[in-house]
Formats: structure tokens, C-alpha cells, sequence
């Protein structure tokens, strides 16, 4: 039996986290902020892979969230050692969506 079409066709969402914690990708703040409002998305529709997390893991997440959030506060731009920081941060707060 073949597969469904659907099968195939890569979700844009996860193309987008994976393009944006790509080390090759240039970080832009754009980036950082779509991340942040996809995460603070889940969190208010109360996805349920975040019930499958630990207390300790979901404070970790809402940890690197706060970072990668006051980093945009206090920066005006982004340079390349920062941006693997910024990217580490996304990861760590987006980590089991």
C-alpha cells in the first residue's frame, strides 16, 4: 500500500525550529522572537507533551525561555558567539515540545 502524500510533506514548523537551531543559519531577532512566541503558544494551549516532562525539566525550560527573553531586552544586536548562546538557550527552552 502506498503512502499517504501527507506522509511526505515536511511540517513547516519543525523546518522552521530546525532552520533556526541550525549552527549555519544567521540568527536574526526575528528568529529568536518566533521561537519564543511558538513556545509561549504551546504553553498556553497547554500542550500535552509538556505534561510527559518532569518539574525540574519544565523549570529548565521556563529558565533558558527567561534568558533567551532578556537577552533581546538588553541587546541590540547579535553577534556570532552570541547567537550560539541565543541558539543553546531556544533549544534547551523548547526542549520536549
Amino acid at each position: 500500500m502506498a503512502d499517504s502524500p501527507e506522509l511526505s510533506i515536511p511540517d513547516p514548523t519543525r523546518g522552521q525550529i530546525n532552520r533556526i537551531l541550525d549552527p549555519n543559519h544567521p540568527l536574526c531577532k526575528e528568529d529568536v522572537l518566533w521561537m519564543l512566541q511558538y513556545i509561549k503558544k504551546k504553553v498556553a494551549d497547554e500542550d500535552p507533551s509538556l505534561l510527559d516532562l518532569s518539574q525540574p525539566r519544565l523549570l529548565r525550560n521556563f529558565h533558558f525561555f527567561a534568558e533567551a527573553s532578556m537577552s533581546l531586552i538588553q541587546r541590540s544586536h547579535c553577534a556570532d558567539y552570541e547567537a550560539e548562546r541565543l541558539r543553546t538557550w531556544l533549544a534547551e527552552a523548547s526542549y520536549g515540545l
